[in-house]
């Protein structure tokens, strides 16, 4: 039956009750069902190899990064230095143990950690590499375009200070 029908010919609520399962359950009934449920859940991930965890987690941070460059809200908390600290976190205890893994400098590898300055193309290139173009090099450099993107837009002591360097603006009628 098409929604319209459904829509017309029953109520809303009860087109919920017919589309969602009710329980009685008690609290204890509720709480032993999310243990059995947790026991379940631990049980099935044991099995796991380390590369089958590593690709779980390199894709999840994949999706993450993907959820926030198609948001239109700047969070700069959540800049290319935090994705970046998560990356390398899924397998190395240190940075400077990832940082001879795509030959760059440690000083450098802090650098971008700590927002000091933004990696280079050469860069964000190795990331995709190492990552086995799991994370492409173009969702690193997307994320420091939503930053400059930000600072562009709430800047206005710099459109201040350029504007002294315009003349002749456009005159456009609507």
């Amino acid at each position: 039956m098409k929604a319209e029908k459904l829509n017309k010919k029953y109520s809303p609520e009860e087109l919920a009750d017919s589309f969602v399962f009710r329980n009685n359950l008690t609290v204890e009934q509720k709480e032993e069902a999310a243990d059995e449920l947790k026991r379940f859940r631990k049980k099935n991930v044991k099995p796991l190899t380390d590369s089958q965890l590593l690709y779980a987690r390199v894709q999840q941070l994949r999706f993450q990064i993907e959820d926030y460059l198609k948001s239109d809200i700047y969070d700069a908390e959540l800049s290319l230095p935090f994705f970046l600290k998560k990356y390398i976190n899924l397998r190395y205890k240190i940075n400077k143990d990832f940082a001879e893994d795509i030959k760059v400098s440690e000083s450098e590898l802090n650098s971008i950690l700590n927002m000091g300055k933004p990696p280079s193309k050469k860069i964000i290139i190795r990331l995709e590499l190492h990552s086995n173009n799991f994370i492409p090099a173009l969702y690193w450099y997307k994320l420091l375009e939503k930053e400059k993107e930000y600072e562009i837009q709430i800047d206005k002591k710099i459109r201040k200070e350029e504007a002294k360097y315009v003349q002749n603006r456009l005159i456009l009628d609507f």
